[in-house]
């Protein structure tokens, strides 16, 4: 089992690999997936899907193209299909265009990817329908912009909530292993507990 980071798009948002026998799943390619593509190549991995936190420009950008070269499928949730006529979910926010793609609906619960057991949660407050993907077996959970190391995700855009991203925060994510690692869409990876003693915007919350 392995992890990849890529910094893709204008904001070097961090799309990951996971690769596992031989297979790899995609999370979050926000930009030109070129190094994505490369290293698919140079290893012989198969991609098995794509994986989208939510869908913000910035997560997104890069999901026609991985597709179409791989001839995989793309998952997210439809609760977050409105956020794509926004700007921040067009892109038109930064004068890009996302091109259009296709998507699965994935649903909440435990399921199997790549060989790996696969906890998808609802995650919702940064944007309608976010995901938070936990690999127990990796002691990883791919958080998308729900929160970072010392911050939470902006909740100023479309859909965004701050009560609510906050509650996603206590009741889904500081309920997992305190060793488990965060790796958000943007910045440093951290974990739960250092986000729980050490995250100012729940300072005020007993655990």
């Amino acid at each position: 089992m392995d992890i990849k980071v890529f910094g893709l798009g204008p904001l070097e948002t961090n799309c990951y690999v996971i690769v596992n026998d031989n297979k790899a799943v995609v999370i979050d390619p926000g930009g030109d997936p070129a190094q994505v593509l490369e290293f698919l190549k140079k290893t012989g991995v198969k991609l098995d899907r794509i994986l989208n936190t939510h869908l913000h420009f910035d997560h997104i950008h890069g999901n026609s193209e991985l597709a179409t070269a791989t001839g995989t499928t793309i998952y997210a949730s439809d609760l977050g299909l409105p956020v794509l006529d926004t700007p921040v979910g067009n892109g038109s926010m930064i004068g890009v265009q996302v091109p259009a793609f296709e998507s699965e609906d994935i649903a909440t619960g435990t399921t199997e990817i790549i060989g790996l057991e696969c906890t998808v949660l609802a995650t919702p407050g940064h944007a309608p329908g976010s995901l938070t993907f936990y690999f127990p077996a990796l002691e990883t959970a791919f958080v998308g912009d729900l929160i970072f190391r010392r911050s939470i995700g902006r909740t100023d855009f479309p859909g965004g909530d701050t009560a609510l991203l906050q509650r996603s925060v206590q009741e889904q994510i500081f309920t997992l292993p305190g060793n488990t690692a965060l790796l958000s869409g943007h910045g440093p990876a951290t974990s739960v507990s250092e986000e729980k003693i050490h995250n100012p915007f729940f300072s005020n919350v007993q655990f």
